[in-house]
């Protein structure tokens, strides 16, 4: 598995676990403000450190049934790659496990994952022959990141759609679902939130030119990053995340408990 799922001391893992689970909660938050999650769908998922050598591989997730801006970083359950939930109230959506544990699984580099309907990439979505063109500055790091699945015709519901959909994943980090949304995945929660958060305000700015009915400009290829590693090696991710944390503290939110 990736980096942060490495053999840690008990009061190690357990402050570990406790940084995850807020970061996540505030992910939670902040994809609501901004209108990402659909209703009571959607899910965020983030490998654990392990507490003692061997110990099975867990991740860190949203229950079923809860909106996005109810969740707490004490709300959020413990599951195993097989599904059953080790820690925590509440049940896995069985969409959430086809999803996340198999992408977990087939791409180890997957620490994070992000599963949600924002406003334009799901738009995107819905596109017959969806293209990423090289029209804005932000495009020339992100078009290089995104994978398409076209041929899915209903949720995921079986372990084989789940393997299906992350081997369309592979290496790349934004998977653009046909008929149906988004997901992204990082090296950690705040790799993933901010570049799921630049893709998004990337394709606002790609459909609002395409409503004049006018063709979009073209960069030159040889100004693209073709960069596919960690996003918050180029990014100021970890930033951009402790700044919606202080927002939201300043809000009072109760987010962390």
């Amino acid at each position: 598995m990736s980096a942060i799922v490495k053999s840690l001391s008990s009061s190690a893992a357990e402050e570990a676990e406790q940084a995850l689970r807020e970061d996540m909660a505030a992910v939670f938050r902040v994809s609501a403000r901004l209108g990402w999650n659909e209703q009571i769908g959607n899910h965020n998922s983030i490998m654990l450190p392990q507490r003692t050598p061997g110990e099975a591989p867990t991740f860190l997730i949203n229950p079923r049934g809860y909106r996005f801006e109810e969740l707490t970083a004490s709300s959020l359950i413990v599951c195993d790659l097989d599904g059953n939930v080790l820690r925590g109230k509440g049940e896995l959506r069985k969409v959430a496990f086809f999803i996340h544990a198999r992408i977990h699984v087939q791409n180890p580099a997957a620490t994070c994952v992000l599963h949600v309907h924002p406003q334009y990439l799901t738009a995107l979505s819905l596109i017959a022959e969806p293209e990423v063109t090289v029209s804005h500055f932000n495009d020339l790091l992100l078009a290089d990141r995104m994978a398409f699945d076209l041929e899915a015709r209903a949720g995921a519901g079986s372990i084989e759609e789940g393997d299906r959909l992350a081997a369309k994943l592979g290496d790349k980090s934004i998977l653009i679902m046909g008929s149906h949304g988004v997901t992204v995945v990082g090296p950690d929660i705040a790799s993933a939130f901010d570049e799921l958060h630049q893709a998004e305000r990337t394709m606002m700015y790609h459909m609002t030119a395409l409503s004049t009915g006018r063709k979009l400009v073209r960069l030159p290829e040889e100004s693209r990053r073709r960069y596919t590693g960690p996003w918050g090696d180029k990014i100021d991710a970890r930033m951009h995340l402790d700044s919606w944390r202080r927002i939201l503290d300043k809000e009072g939110s109760d987010y962390a408990s």
